[in-house]
């Protein structure tokens, strides 16, 4: 702040507010076509290319490997999971 004062931490700056503005669909929107890992509830996860998400979070990836427990156990072409089955989604 131009007074002397820190900078509150509830009052981004203009880099922490565009971080802050995404939201979950830009951040989808923009690991589109990147490899990503997906989480399901069952503990289960997948890691490939993420081809689309929809609104409903359902997810198609390609060239997908399914790893139970930390070991890879399959590998599939295509693999469409549906969404109320995911329980996070992260780039890789």
């Amino acid at each position: 702040m131009s007074n002397g004062t820190a900078e509150s931490p509830f009052s981004p700056s203009a880099e922490k507010s565009e971080i802050l503005s995404n939201n979950p669909s830009a951040f989808l929107s923009q690991i589109t076509g990147a490899k990503v890992a997906v989480k399901l509830n069952s503990g289960v996860e997948y890691r490939g290319d993420l081809q689309c998400v929809d609104g409903y979070m359902n997810i198609a990836l390609e060239q997908t490997e399914e790893y139970v427990d930390g070991v890879l156990k399959n590998q599939y072409g295509d693999v469409f999971i549906r969404g109320n089955n995911v329980l996070y989604i992260s780039s890789i």
